[in-house]
């Protein structure tokens, strides 16, 4: 699991613009998690491999993908940028509402996001960023399972919570619902992890 900064005090984007560029780091309500090294091959190729689908699939679509590093801001309500408490770095981010874009990154919860889930985030992802993105109403949320080869779907309901996920293999092709018509074929030779 990222580690998280400690005796730093409650931090917000201002702070997190004055850091150093080569460090990369995420906020979550005020608290420093350092991001993990350069992931493996395997999360990198599944990486690429999503966003070069998504993007193909949305050139005559409104909405717009973006693969780490791209700061998504979670404020609250309408606080300055400055006090935004809530920066992500989410592996892929699609964004539907050209609102929320500007040249820092995105700013409110993107529609959809994905992360492809490593050792050193795992557990990261799938407690703590699950909760924040729910939180945030984003729509959908999708766990890749690399190692597994397993794909874990979290919607929200009507009553803007994440129900009871799906699980499904990474086999054939996975529907998004958050984006309509889109899809992502698995990619059968796919890289093993070392």
């Amino acid at each position: 699991m990222p580690r998280a900064a400690t005796n730093l005090g409650h931090l917000n984007y201002g702070d997190y613009c004055r850091w150093p560029d080569e460090e990369r780091w995420e906020l979550i309500d005020g608290t420093a998690f350092a991001v993990s090294p350069a992931p493996t091959r395997l999360h990198q190729a599944l990486a690429v491999e999503v966003t070069r689908q998504i993007a193909n699939q949305l050139l005559e679509h409104p909405c717009d993908v973006y693969a780490a590093p791209f700061d998504v801001r979670l404020p609250k309500s309408s606080e300055a940028d400055d006090l935004v408490d809530t920066v992500v770095q989410p592996d892929i981010s699609v964004i539907c509402d050209p609102d929320k874009l500007d040249d820092k990154g995105g700013r409110g919860a993107p529609d959809w996001i994905i992360e492809i889930l490593s050792a050193r985030t795992a557990a990261h992802d799938q407690i703590r960023k699950r909760a924040l993105y729910e939180r945030h109403a984003v729509r959908e949320y999708w766990l890749v399972h690399p190692i597994d080869r397993v794909l874990t779907i979290y919607r929200l309901d009507p009553d803007g919570v994440y129900g009871r996920p799906d699980s499904v293999e990474l086999e054939g092709a996975t529907k998004a619902s958050a984006v309509p018509g889109l899809e992502i074929r698995w990619p059968t030779n796919a890289p093993t992890e070392d």
